[in-house]
């Protein structure tokens, strides 16, 4: 009896020294990156090979990076780019800022994930009085969801006022809408929760422990944080923030974000969602895209516009990051709309081809007249949709060492 009392006792510290040495053992990247055969990671390269060959099908592709154990085991970079050449993230800022709700949480500064928003958005006291965080992230609220998602709010001067004035549609919890002003709304949130802007927490709480220190964080004109969009930076650097999900919130002896958090992300609420870009059968978990969930294979990914993907498979610690060609500019973080601002209700669409070809012809000058991330037809996917479940395909390939030999057909 004694001896099993003392087993009981000291079990939750034995597991904790347990998890701590697993931690300490496994290889974190600082400022730069180990580069290592993939053989020396037990994967083979010719595996390596197939999936970069499939991203680079697609000519809008920038860069590939293929990280096992923390690794860089494969990379690629287009003609006139390399490991420090920026992408912009479009929608994969989403799950980043998520993370920041999770550590709030953490901190005890946001209750938890069921809590109203309206305990921290006092604008939210009418009908949308019964949202909670959870419904935001899982793209669940109900708010009203026009056919293009609210992407318009991009094109305007004050991103924030213009979340703050969509109204209800639906009930909340029972139908996947992915809707950009649920997004939005999580950086006016972490503001009333913690009395700074999302940028600042982003850097302070993630970046700089991740010695993350090159890139860009966006802001509207008023200076809103664009919390549903637009972060720059590197496809290594991109992929140092799936690793952290990967290593369960931990980076080297640190708990960034906490393992119940981290959970709670990889998980499926929604299995079937709403086509986007690809006829992929995708599903979806605060503010993470589900490529893949059987027993033995999950993939969880960031996703952004035009074709920006950070892939983890965390039971096998491999990253995968696939950005597309992006003109990166050295003007600043604040988007500025100038001529094109009259483009604001034209339809995302059409702004999108009208400024595209204004700056073609040179009548505005990207950076300029106008500063805004920016994706030219050049950077825009199209081969890569069609090969996305080749892709997924080919990152079980790593962990199971099967090959097909005409996957990259």
């Amino acid at each position: 009896m004694q001896n099993k009392t003392f087993s009981i006792l000291y079990l939750p510290i034995f597991l904790f020294f347990s998890i701590f040495i697993h931690s300490a053992d496994k290889y974190y990247p600082g400022s730069s990156w180990e580069l290592v055969s993939a053989e020396s990671q037990g994967i083979e390269t010719k595996n390596v090979e197939t999936l970069i060959d499939i991203a680079f099908t697609d000519n809008s592709t920038l860069g590939v990076v293929v990280i096992k154990n923390g690794k860089i085991i494969g990379e690629k970079y287009a003609s006139g780019y390399d490991s420090d050449s920026h992408g912009t993230s479009w929608s994969m800022a989403k799950s980043y800022y998520a993370a920041l709700i999770g550590i709030s949480i953490d901190r005890g500064e946001i209750g938890g994930l069921d809590d109203k928003v309206l305990n921290y958005l006092e604008y939210f006291n009418d009908e949308r009085s019964e949202i909670t965080i959870r419904d935001l992230l899982d793209m669940s609220s109900g708010l009203d969801f026009p056919s293009h998602e609210h992407e318009k709010m991009f094109f305007q001067d004050d991103h924030l006022a213009y979340a703050k004035k969509v109204g209800v549609e639906k009930e909340a919890g029972i139908k996947f809408e992915y809707n950009n002003v649920n997004s939005m709304l999580l950086g006016d949130i972490l503001y009333q929760a913690t009395g700074k802007k999302a940028d600042v927490l982003f850097e302070e709480r993630i970046l700089e422990p991740l010695e993350i220190t090159d890139y860009k964080l966006w802001k509207d004109e008023k200076g809103n944080v664009m919390t549903y969009c637009c972060v720059d930076m590197s496809a290594r650097d991109y992929s140092k923030f799936g690793l952290l999900f990967a290593r369960n919130g931990i980076w080297n002896d640190e708990q960034i974000i906490s393992k119940n958090f981290v959970d709670e992300t990889f998980q499926v609420v929604w299995d079937t969602t709403t086509e986007r870009f690809t006829r992929f059968n995708r599903g979806y978990s605060l503010h993470w895209w589900v490529s893949a969930y059987e027993d033995d294979f999950k993939i969880f990914n960031t996703s952004g516009k035009f074709g920006q993907y950070t892939f983890v498979d965390r039971e096998n610690d491999i990253i995968v990051t696939r950005i597309t060609k992006y003109n990166q500019q050295d003007s600043g973080d604040i988007q500025k709309w100038g001529p094109m601002s009259y483009l604001k209700w034209a339809g995302v669409d059409n702004a999108i081809k009208v400024g595209r070809r204004l700056i073609e012809n040179g009548v505005i000058e990207s950076g300029t007249n106008v500063i805004t991330p920016f994706t030219d037809k050049e950077g825009e996917s199209k081969e890569f949709y069609p090969r996305y479940g080749d892709f997924i395909a080919a990152i079980q390939n790593l962990s199971c060492n099967c090959y097909l030999e005409d996957i990259s057909n």
